[in-house]
């Protein structure tokens, strides 16, 4: 299925799952106020101001774990766990609120029951979606006819998909051969398409047919998907489409690229092609921009004692400034000043030459196990990561993330092969993938394959995981040392 029909199904079961959210509350309330034997419940109307937050709640919760991204509706398991997974993650949010404010007059007997009720309300609309949702989409909307320009391996890929999405409204005609005459018989027509991997033999058509086919069949959308060489010659074919209304898309496939997402923009009037190959949603670049402050400025506030502690120990313990400064490189290369609490002997990166044949990792990171210019108090404070809180700052600079990769020194990135460099695409972070695998025991390579995973695979979901299991390994003293 398409993108943007996909993120218009989404946006329709968010809609659903909210309506869903309500009427559960009321059902459990309804259910709770009728149990024999418990003390009476409050009435309906004093619960108001809880149902929009767990409202809220529940479809946040979906959002970040992806629920209402790549609807699949034939995917059972989905419908179970990925529900389960939102459910629990909610009830949780939930009670917390509840016992954090000591709303002691909400009965968790009814806070179970709406998460139950929930939960069940949602797998049943899923269930019936996968019974009724593709009778229901073809009698709202038909079916839409397709057309597909080319004979590649992708074109018969994309034949492929859209005989797979028939329950849901499409309905593939054939394929167009630009190179074919048209008078090929039709038996070396359809050899110069290989359908062996479709369900069922399509009829082949030659190019200077398209005006054709279009005044004789109903066709909704012309696919092209030919090779570059064949580019030159859909001139025509393109206007003819554009004439006739009929939407037209081209699979670009054919450009140099591996990793990188294609989009259309457009520059005023000017359609531009572009290749991005680090995250570029700027909806949720800029939610996780928003979370990262709040959350920085909370714990600033709740970490001001620890951090009065730390100065003081390192004042008293050794002779220097309490914090250390070093210019780092940031998003896109961009240069700023990291700051940490000082865990060092003031001399140490005069120090470092001397030191260079201890070095402990491959490419160009230096880093010792156990280094000599580490001071007592700054050895404990590497093993529990507590000389990085004052980077706290620079996240509510915007230099920093919670979640990305470490930045590194320019005269590192200098030293960067190309490939490597890419890991500039994404704001730093305090903690990325490779924190969870242990950052002093990987490779270099390694540790730049974690960074681009995590680039490659970004989600507001994929940060909160990696926070989440980040905690305990800096509470067991795991992390870099």
């Amino acid at each position: 299925m398409f993108s943007r029909h996909n993120r218009m199904i989404g946006v329709l079961y968010m809609l659903a799952d909210a309506l869903l959210s309500l009427a559960s509350f009321w059902v459990a309330h309804a259910v709770r106020a009728r149990l024999p034997g418990l003390r009476p419940l409050y009435p309906a109307y004093d619960y108001l101001w809880i149902v929009p937050v767990a409202v809220a709640i529940w479809i946040t919760v979906g959002t970040v774990t992806g629920i209402y991204r790549d609807i699949r509706e034939e995917d059972l398991r989905r419908a179970f766990t990925d529900l389960l997974q939102v459910a629990a993650v909610s009830a949780t949010i939930l009670f917390a609120i509840t016992f954090a404010f000591q709303f002691a007059y909400i009965s968790r007997l009814l806070l179970g029951l709406y998460v139950v009720t929930d939960l069940l309300a949602m797998i049943l609309l899923r269930l019936i979606a996968r019974r009724l949702g593709g009778p229901l989409r073809r009698s709202l909307g038909g079916f839409r006819h397709f057309l597909l320009v080319g004979n590649t391996p992708e074109a018969i890929e994309i034949a492929r998909t859209i005989e797979s999405n028939e329950t849901r409204g499409m309905a593939f005609q054939g394929f167009i051969v630009v190179n074919a005459r048209r008078d090929d018989p039709p038996a070396q027509l359809q050899s110069q398409v290989d359908q062996r991997s479709l369900r069922r033999a399509y009829p082949v058509y030659p190019l200077s047919e398209l005006a054709g086919l279009l005044r004789r069949h109903v066709i909704d959308e012309v696919i092209f998907a030919v090779t570059r060489g064949e580019m030159d010659q859909l001139r025509d074919p393109f206007l003819v489409c554009e004439e006739e209304g009929v939407r037209t898309r081209v699979l670009v496939s054919f450009f140099p690229h591996l990793i990188s997402k294609v989009t259309l923009e457009r520059l005023r009037d000017m359609p531009l092609l572009t290749f991005s190959a680090a995250p570029e949603n700027e909806a949720l670049l800029l939610a996780k921009r928003l979370l990262d402050f709040l959350m920085a400025v909370v714990l600033l506030l709740v970490l001001s004692p620890l951090f009065l502690i730390l100065a003081l120990l390192i004042k008293l313990t050794s002779k220097g400034p309490v914090f250390y400064r070093q210019t780092r490189c940031g998003l896109g290369g961009r240069r700023f000043t990291v700051y940490k609490f000082r865990s060092m002997q003031p001399d140490a990166d005069l120090r470092r030459e001397e030191l260079e044949a201890l070095n402990e990792m491959d490419g160009p990171v230096f880093k010792i196990g156990n280094d000599p210019r580490c001071t007592t108090v700054g050895r404990f404070m590497r093993k529990f990561s507590l000389d990085e809180l004052p980077q706290l700052f620079n996240i509510l600079r915007g230099d920093m993330s919670f979640v990305g990769p470490r930045p590194p020194l320019p005269e590192e990135v200098e030293k960067y092969e190309r490939w490597q460099r890419r890991r500039l695409r994404m704001p730093p972070g305090l903690t990325c993938l490779w924190a969870l695998e242990g950052r002093s025991r990987l490779n270099f390579r390694r540790w730049m394959e974690l960074d681009l995973q995590y680039i490659d695979n970004w989600s507001l979901a994929l940060d909160w995981k990696i926070m989440l299991k980040t905690i305990p390994v800096v509470l067991l003293g795991r992390g870099a040392s």
